[in-house]
Order: C-alpha cells, then structure tokens, then sequence
C-alpha cells in the first residue's frame, strides 16, 4: 500500500511516541498494579464533570456543537479574552498537529530541547520540518539557548513547555517573558502549559493576548483529571486563532466532552482539593525516592522525576523491574535526562505499592 503514499509519509518511520499501558498489560496478560506512567490524575475529575457528561450521554446521537461555542465563552471569560482568541481541540496533542500543519512545510525550521515532549517532534517530523534540539541546563529547558538557536536557524517555531515534562522543572514569569521579548517577530512560540492548574504562583507569564507571536497551549487532562476526554484548548491572537478554523476536525470534540470540560471549569473547589493532593502527594512521592536512594527533582507537576544515580541503562533497568512488578511508569528518553525515571502522583494505596515495589527494582538492577 506504500505506493499510494506522498513522498513524505513513505520517507518517515512507523513512530510511537508513548506506548500506552494497555499495550503493556496485553503484553504481559495481566493488569499493572497501579498506573503511575502518564501523568494522567488518580485523583479524577470533578464529580460535577461526570454528572454533566451522564446526561450529555442521552443525547449523544446529536454531533456536538462544531464552533465549541458555550466552552470557548468559558475558557474567554475564565482568562479575561474574547472568544476570538481560544481555539478548543483533541487535546493539546491534536492541537499541536493543527498548528504544525498550518505553519510548518519540507525544509520549515523548528527549535526544541532535547528530551522535551517528543509528540511536538513527531508532528513536526510528519510535516516535513528540520527539528534543532538544544540541550536542557540544570535539567531545565533553557530558554535563552532556545532564543539563540531560533536566531540562528531563522526558526519558525520554537516550543517550550512551562512546566516541563519530563523533568517536571519550572521557570518563573519573568524568565519566559524575557524570552518572548527576545525573540524574533518571525518566531511563533509554542508554549505549552498543559501543567499551569498545578505550577506554583508566579509561573505563568503576562502575554498581551494580541501577541502575535505567542501561543499558549491548556488541557483538561491533568489537574481537571479528564485524560480521557481528549479536550484542551489555545490563547492567540485572532488571527492566528481563526487559522485553525482552515484545518482543525469540526466535530473532534464530542458533546459530551464540551459538557464535562464546561462543569469541570466550573467547579473551582475539586480544582482546588486536587491542588493540595498534589502537595501532599509530590511530598509523598519525594520521600519514597530519598528513602530509596535517589534524589527527587523539585516537581511544579503532577509528577516527580528520580534521578537515580546513574546512566541511562541503569534507569532503564529499575524502570523495567518496576513494570514486571506490577507498576507502570515512564523515564526520560534521551541522555543525560535518561538517569531519570518518571513517577505520575497517585493516591495513597498506588502510592503503597510503589513504595513497595522500589526497593524490590533497584535491587534487581543492582544485581
């Protein structure tokens, strides 16, 4: 069937990003213990969210409304802009494919760090753009290197994701406003906060909402605990936010998801008890790694990456014990972030097991 492909497509390697858990417990026949892998929320969403969505479900053989009108009067009136600047998508990841699409052709240049979120890199390498990637600097995503690298390369995007995943570091406001005053005009800056409900006061920057060059990516995964809907949403300025009306799957959020996503804004309280199990539970986690050996990097996510002392293999080896043992999680894929495993918060009794389960992989990757 290749001969029905362009040039392009047939040119790329067959790319998973994330092989998912259910891919693994296939694998193995047997289901994980607890699911600490993909910085999905073990804390759920809000219960408001869920009876929204039961009763969106009875009309669930009507399309959903394609202009997503009643969220993105929402999510204007929730960060102070008019409709005319949110764009609601598939999720950040579908969202970024729209964005890529729009700006990026064969030979496009675009400026990321290495080891950053690697479904950015799989859109831009599926429409034919030359990727740079600059180092992370005490494991931090270094925005100065990364203006530097778009200067030079005349890069047409460069992302950045404040929080970062994987290593779960942050910057301050005025470190990414330093950075968007240093670049070019001829820059887009993708900037991806899908972790802001969680970062500390003072991480998000002031953006004029008009900036042309600044777009900035939310989600309802994480702290909103609604991985599974598939609904996030960007700020930018209208034109560039009308754009995406040229590309974007006019039916790709479902009515159900609009309504979860609409109640799930809504209820400030559940976002604000998911905001101290994150405290509570990043302590937790932060604990279990110092007690094991391992040093735990300050975390402004719903994660905390372990540096475990080593080298990659030796990482990739208790992140393999972990998994025969029942635990899913990730690491970082590239060196030197891959002396890191990664671990997703949960509740008390997930936490438990992999509590348990630690000591049992690094004694085994020892051995």
């Amino acid at each position: 069937m290749s001969r029905f492909l362009t040039p392009l497509a047939d040119s790329l390697p067959a790319t998973v990003p994330f092989v998912g858990p259910e891919t693994q417990e296939r694998a193995m026949g047997r289901p994980f213990r607890a699911r600490l892998g993909a910085n999905e929320s073990l804390f759920g969403p809000s219960p408001a969210a869920v009876a929204a969505m039961q009763r969106a479900a009875a009309d669930v053989w009507m399309y959903g409304d394609p202009e997503n009108h009643d969220l993105k009067a929402a999510l204007a009136a929730h960060h102070g802009v008019s409709p005319a600047h949110v764009v609601v998508g598939e999720g950040i990841d579908g969202l970024l494919g729209w964005l890529v699409r729009l700006t990026i052709t064969r030979g496009d240049r675009v400026v990321t760090s290495l080891g950053a979120y690697p479904t950015f890199n799989f859109h831009v390498a599926g429409h034919g753009g030359d990727l740079l990637r600059v180092p992370y600097r005490d494991d931090h995503e270094d925005p100065a290197a990364l203006v530097a690298a778009a200067r030079a390369q005349v890069a047409k995007l460069v992302y950045l994701a404040n929080p970062d995943n994987p290593m779960g570091s942050h910057h301050p406001a005025a470190v990414v406003e330093e950075m968007i005053a240093a670049l070019p005009e001829t820059t887009l800056l993708v900037l991806d906060e899908a972790y802001a409900d969680l970062a500390p006061d003072g991480t998000m920057p002031v953006v004029a909402p008009d900036r042309p060059n600044v777009i900035r990516f939310r989600t309802f995964s994480k702290a909103h605990g609604m991985a599974g809907a598939r609904v996030g949403y960007a700020l930018a300025e209208p034109a560039l936010a009308a754009a995406f009306d040229r590309v974007r799957n006019h039916f790709g959020v479902g009515r159900i998801v609009q309504a979860g996503a609409l109640a799930a804004l809504a209820d400030t309280a559940h976002l604000q008890r998911v905001r101290q199990l994150t405290l509570a539970a990043r302590d937790r986690l932060a604990g279990i790694a110092t007690e094991n050996g391992l040093r735990p990097l300050p975390s402004a996510t719903n994660f905390v990456t372990m540096d475990c002392g080593a080298d990659g293999d030796f990482a990739r080896a208790v992140l393999r014990e972990c998994v025969a043992r029942g635990v899913f999680i990730r690491m970082p894929g590239v060196a030197p972030l891959d002396r890191c495993i990664r671990v997703s918060l949960g509740d008390d009794a997930a936490l438990d097991i992999f509590a348990e389960v630690l000591p049992q992989a690094l004694a085994a990757a020892r051995g």
